[in-house]
């Protein structure tokens, strides 16, 4: 149950999208191959342990038979001394007296040997002195071995004839008198050991003979732990039988496990190595081949050089390469399983697999014999864990961006914007997130697989997307604190500086000037992104890139009108809230507007980039006669027949065009505004319509309305509500007659006017 909820997620991880779909085939296909060759590893593997499961049934059959053969001849033997006593006259005093030369013999023989074992072992000591000298090629070290055997044989007789007497002090005092021999072992394991570390070198260097040497005594010490594994079986086995030879009993009496150790220095020689190469490999990835030169350069010198000095049945080249081999896929495995891993370090591995196999075949070794697989055959995953570790790398630098860029947006402190060269408002991140964007593209090019590629890309198009909703999110909230009524407006300036910059990124990321040979990011993201993905991922790639375009546009457009709205929730709250009252006739209201107008343009039209600076006139424009219009709802509003109302709306229209209209002149603004003053002055006709609105006898009420309407077919009844009743001489009846009238005129929609924003 656990293995198939473990395979329905790792098919959503592969299958997270709807364009993934396109993917199945391929997948398909891929875990197919897989399979094949995971049941033809399989086929083998069980093919060799069939095999080797026979072999060994009929070893233990052989020895079975065999060790039940010499338990009977043992036995027939036992019998026949038993019997062959009777057989002899004055057998039990000849057996004594035999025992007692042999006994005599023994002790005589052990005697001389202990006599002899200090100064036997002072010789071996002058040998090893000389052999320090001389660590090449320690041409003593035959002899050595040789002496040494002999002295601990002498030794393990020694204790075993010690031990039967049973006296402890006796016991205590030869092992004090064998210390010395100890450390002569030690020091001769020490040359020994040098020399099994150095052997690769021994041979590349050429030094035959001390290969040859050492093999030597590595095969006597294996051949000899061979005999006491064997008499320690024999005498578990059968101890009371055993006992009776003394044969049985001398000789080496403990495993010296020379062998083992040995191989152990395989391991030990190549451990330095690989402790280098990981420092080489976690500062440049890219050179793991080069790295790992050495590894192929022991194993062709093990073949070359090493295979012919030592005995065939140790097969030393296959020893050698299971070794390495392991080492090398313990040594990759702990880099892929380590979750800080990097896209490089993990790529550099993926490829490396490949390269593996290919320089072990040019040794002789087919990839079934190098078992297990060097990344366990993790290839496909591990290329899923590469996307995921670049995309995991992008989404972290995003976040971290954004948090920075949040943490100035609302703190406000002073000098957290930048300029560009042409002296625009910028944030500090943008260059920054673009130049990584760019980066992890590189990264996820050098895969060499589109499926990683675009996998990279669809997360930089959601961390794109994600990072334009949440700056239109950050915008809207902190407008809100300043639109409040009574709100504390510190801080506002530099807010609006915020989306100044904010805007300005938004044009950077779109704005492609071919003339001048500057593109924007959103521009060289896409040349970046199109030679990495397959043409049908370039469609679905397209669709994401206008997205995105419509988005920089649609959150650019979104701060220059929250920056113009703030103008007007702050600056002109309580001017704009005397519009069409008795205030309105004797005050200046449009002309104290436009002045600060003119002061927010002449502050900002060095800062915000060029293009923009059209828009933000046309907004202040469209933004200004929406609330004009609004106004009618302003309270107080009245309109009296005998009131110049006329008149004024005449002389705000004329100063709101006077103000706009010189914008195109001014020196100040040279090159910079192209606003088309035809299109505001077209806008702002809707004014006339409104005067007429209220200056109609009741009888015309409705045919103006009528005209309204067709002209401007997206106009709100609530507000011409609001018109008829700021009338003085308004009545229900001049309100229920034009909304009959409303439902008398069909009009078609069309674009929106923008009688659409007035309410």
């Amino acid at each position: 149950m656990a293995g198939n909820e473990s395979t329905i997620v790792d098919l959503a991880d592969l299958l997270r999208h709807p364009e993934d779909l396109d993917k199945i085939s391929f997948l398909k296909s891929e875990f197919t191959r897989k399979k094949a060759a995971i049941d033809s590893q399989l086929k083998v593997g069980l093919k060799d342990q069939l095999q080797v499961t026979q072999s060994g049934m009929t070893s233990i059959s052989d020895g079975q038979r065999t060790v039940n053969q010499i338990k009977e001849e043992m036995m027939k033997i036992d019998k026949l001394c038993a019997e062959s006593q009777n057989m002899i006259r004055d057998f039990p005093n000849i057996n004594l007296v035999s025992q007692v030369h042999r006994n005599f013999t023994q002790v005589e023989a052990m005697k001389a040997n202990i006599e002899s074992f200090d100064g036997r072992l002072k010789d071996l000591e002058h040998l090893l002195r000389e052999d320090d000298q001389d660590m090449e090629n320690q041409p003593n070290i035959l002899s050595i071995h040789y002496g040494l055997t002999q002295l601990r044989d002498i030794r393990d007789d020694a204790m075993d004839q010690i031990k039967r007497v049973s006296d402890a002090s006796l016991e205590s005092h030869l092992q004090d008198y064998f210390t010395r021999l100890d450390d002569v072992v030690e020091w001769f394991d020490d040359h020994l050991g040098t020399a099994c570390m150095n052997l690769i070198p021994l041979v590349q260097a050429g030094n035959q003979g001390m290969v040859v040497r050492l093999a030597l005594i590595i095969e006597e010490e294996e051949k000899s732990d061979k005999k006491v594994k064997a008499l320690q079986d024999a005498q578990r086995e059968y101890k009371d039988l055993a006992s009776r030879f003394k044969s049985m009993t001398s000789g080496p009496k403990q495993l010296r496990g020379y062998k083992e150790k040995f191989l152990k220095t395989i391991e030990a020689h190549a451990e330095p190595n690989f402790e280098k190469a990981e420092g080489r490999f976690l500062e440049e990835p890219e050179k793991l081949p080069k790295i790992m030169a050495w590894y192929f350069n022991d194993l062709n010198a093990v073949k070359l050089g090493m295979a012919s000095l030592m005995p065939k049945k140790w097969k030393i080249f296959k020893t050698y390469t299971d070794i390495y081999h392991r080492m090398m896929h313990d040594w990759l495995v702990k880099h892929i399983d380590n979750p800080e891993l990097s896209p490089p370090h993990m790529l550099s591995i993926i490829d490396w697999s490949e390269k593996y196999y290919a320089k072990m075949t040019k040794l002789g070794w087919d990839q079934k014999d190098l078992q297990p697989h060097v990344l366990d055959a993790r290839e496909i995953e591990l290329i899923r864990e590469y996307r995921q570790l670049i995309v995991k790398s992008v989404d972290e630098w995003m976040d971290r961006m954004f948090a920075a860029d949040k943490k100035s947006f609302i703190e406000r402190k002073p000098d957290t914007l930048d300029n560009n060269e042409h002296g625009y408002f910028r944030t500090k991140t943008l260059g920054d997130m673009w130049r990584m964007l760019k980066e992890q593209t590189a990264v996820a090019g050098e895969s060499g697989r589109a499926d990683v590629a675009e996998g990279v890309f669809d997360a930089m198009f959601r961390a794109l997307k994600s990072r334009q909703n949440m700056w239109q999110k950050m915008v809207d909230d902190e407008s809100i604190k300043f639109k409040q009524p009574n709100a504390d407006q510190e801080g506002m300036q530099v807010f609006q500086d915020w989306l100044i910059a904010i805007t300005n990124d938004q044009i950077a990321c779109i704005d492609d000037n071919e003339d001048a040979g500057q593109l924007g990011y959103l521009t060289r993201f896409q040349q970046d992104l199109e030679p990495l993905v397959t043409p049908k991922y370039m469609a679905h790639a397209s669709t994401e890139l206008d997205a995105l375009r419509d988005g920089f546009v649609d959150l650019g457009t979104h701060c220059i009108t929250t920056f113009v709205s703030l103008i007007f929730k702050v600056d002109f709250r309580s001017t704009v809230a005397d519009f069409f009252t008795s205030k309105w006739y004797n005050e200046y209201a449009m002309k104290r507007i436009t002045t600060t107008f003119d002061d927010y343009i002449g502050d900002y039209s060095k800062v915000l980039h060029h293009s923009l600076l059209d828009i933000l006139i046309e907004e202040l424009a469209d933004e200004l006669l929406v609330h004009y219009l609004s106004s009618v709802r302003n309270k107080g509003a009245k309109f009296r027949r005998s009131d110049p109302f006329t008149e004024k709306f005449k002389d705000d229209v004329l100063t709101a065009f006077e103000f706009f209209q010189n914008l195109n002149t001014r020196a100040d603004l040279a090159n910079l505004v192209t606003v088309d003053f035809a299109i505001i002055k077209q806008k702002w006709r809707v004014v006339d319509k409104m005067v007429r609105l209220l200056e109609a006898d009741k009888a015309g009420v409705l045919s103006v309305y009528e005209e309204f309407k067709r002209e401007y077919w997206d106009l709100q009844m609530n507000w011409v509500e609001a018109v008829l009743r700021s009338r003085d001489d308004f009545d229900r009846s001049m309100l229920s007659g034009v909304k009959a009238k409303a439902g008398e005129v069909y009009v078609e929609r069309g674009p929106e006017t923008i009688m659409s924003k007035v309410k």
